[in-house]
């Protein structure tokens, strides 16, 4: 048993294979559960991220043991770390004001390459520990941390004061009394005289409807009316 993992962790023709297809397995079980919640990264690039990551160790390796040229090893490699994060990038949006989606997604990919990495090179125990790590907060604290966004949720609504000249004291009363937040003064919607409009986000507590919150902006002295704002499209 401890010879085979001897020979596997050397640098030979058979290592070479199974470190591609365990960086191929690792990269697809990541990238099946981010096929699951429909992420912008799913199966196929999970294992090209792992693949192409874990040929640059090789690639590395090549040209230290087999070429013979006098390198750092890990002077390839650690250009995927760097580059991975463009990529990353191109899987974060922006949905409305304060709601950004994405980052888990990219900081997985990021992961990935690393396991892609420990696998070209042969750290086998390392890849394989930490996919199941990278598993486990992708899949269960995710059903945690939604259960938690579950019992406070927001909503983007828009106020329309009648006097322009009390926006401070709105905008004072919105953050203290509603913990309101992301505040944007904008042009009146109504387009009445003096008339002001207040864009902001507020939370909903436990199974509040955002219904009561409107109500209540509504009934505020100075008011006109209270609308939940649909957030614009990105073009």
């Amino acid at each position: 048993m401890f010879k085979i993992i001897e020979f596997l962790e050397d640098f030979n023709s058979v290592s070479v294979i199974v470190r591609l297809l365990l960086a191929m397995f690792l990269g697809g079980c990541v990238g099946l559960e981010r096929e699951k919640y429909k992420r912008p990264a799913g199966f196929r690039t999970h294992i090209l991220v792992c693949l192409g990551a874990s040929m640059t160790s090789l690639i590395s390796q090549y040209i230290v043991f087999n070429i013979g040229i006098s390198s750092d090893a890990a002077r390839i490699p650690a250009q995927v770390i760097s580059g991975l994060g463009f990529l990353g990038v191109g899987t974060i949006l922006v949905k409305g004001r304060d709601h950004i989606v994405g980052l888990t997604t990219a900081a997985g990919i990021w992961t990935v390459g690393t396991i892609g990495i420990a696998c070209g090179f042969g750290f086998y125990v390392a890849a394989c520990v930490c996919t199941v790590i990278l598993l486990i907060t992708t899949s269960f604290f995710y059903v945690l941390e939604n259960d938690k966004k579950e019992r406070r949720k927001t909503v983007e609504i828009y106020l329309e004061i009648e006097d322009a000249h009390r926006v401070n004291e709105f905008l004072k009363k919105l953050e203290s009394d509603f913990n309101g937040k992301s505040f944007m003064v904008v042009s009146s919607r109504s387009g009445k005289n003096d008339a002001i409009g207040i864009e902001g986000i507020f939370p909903i507590e436990g199974n509040e409807e955002g219904d009561n919150i409107l109500d209540k902006l509504a009934a505020l002295d100075g008011a006109i009316y209270a609308i939940e704002s649909v957030p614009k499209k990105l073009s």
